[in-house]
């Protein structure tokens, strides 16, 4: 159980990959001063078996390991391994990723026959543009069987090719019935991801790494940020970045917590809402 909550935790922003990807994924972040200007050090850099029992231990019951390619031919080969590691993993929800490349629709939809309930799509990382035509059968495939995909589109914690929340909108304009995660809450440009989430009923933001010091600094939030969660409640979801998070676990939830305590009309009801209820029903629990 969540300690203090009397609920599990929910997490739909977690990474697993194999071993030799999240090798490479540290060595990115030792280098962060050179990519970001801050250090990035991280937290949880221990063996998948210490990582899956520390996530128990914080009381996350269910969550999505999401995988990323950074080029061609590398988002089937990802995809497979993580529908694997769902598999032999409990809690872990079968996921799936995309890159703009011929066969996308094919291995996609052969993911989500596989039971794949959840997509990452990294637009920073993968520097494609998410409209590409390639793309599209993707998100239209995502679209129609109502699947997540959690979409770093934001422009932090540095901006990328084809990021950018207006870009990401001429996705939603197509599809406008995806169910879409904008992982970090859109950082830096919170306020336009939530009117993204008022125009279109299927958009989600995920806490990932939003309003903990870190992140504060460089991308801090509105002062009247949770009285702005009041009427999108029901679509915030937790995301957390484990294990690749330069604080404990524990920074993200008590950020959610003091969110939940500035506006009496959020409280207790919020918090089980983005910890639990709302990531367990995006992700089909």
């Amino acid at each position: 159980m969540s300690a203090g909550h009397g609920f599990d935790l929910v997490d739909v922003h977690v990474h697993f990959m194999p071993s030799r990807v999240l090798e490479k994924v540290w060595a990115y972040f030792d280098a962060a001063t050179e990519h970001y200007g801050v250090e990035w050090p991280i937290q949880y850099r221990t063996p998948e078996a210490e990582r899956l029992a520390a996530l128990r231990s914080f009381g996350v019951a269910a969550f999505a390991p999401l995988v990323y390619p950074h080029k061609p031919g590398m988002a089937e080969w990802l995809t497979s391994w993580v529908l694997d590691f769902a598999a032999r993993t409990p809690g872990a929800v079968p996921t799936a990723t995309v890159y703009p490349e011929a066969g996308v629709a094919g291995y996609l939809s052969d993911a989500l026959s596989r039971g794949a309930r959840c997509v990452k799509a990294h637009v920073q990382v993968g520097a494609y543009d998410p409209r590409d035509d390639l793309l599209d059968p993707a998100w239209g495939l995502l679209a129609e069987a109502g699947v997540p995909a959690v979409v770093h589109c934001g422009d932090g914690p540095i901006p990328g090719k084809h990021t950018g929340l207006g870009v990401f909108e001429e996705v939603l304009k197509r599809h406008p019935r995806l169910v879409a995660v904008l992982a970090h809450a859109g950082m830096p440009d919170y306020v336009e991801a939530l009117d993204l989430v008022r125009r279109y009923e299927g958009v989600h933001l995920d806490t990932t790494m939003v309003g903990v010091p870190f992140s504060e600094t460089r991308s801090p939030l509105p002062s009247d940020w949770a009285s702005r969660l009041v009427d999108v409640a029901d679509r915030v979801v937790l995301g957390s970045d484990f294990p690749n998070i330069p604080y404990e676990y524990g920074v993200q939830i008590a950020a959610i917590e003091s969110w939940a305590a500035a506006d009496e009309r959020l409280g207790d009801p919020f918090l089980r809402a983005v910890l639990h209820d709302n990531p367990s029903r995006l992700l089909g629990l």
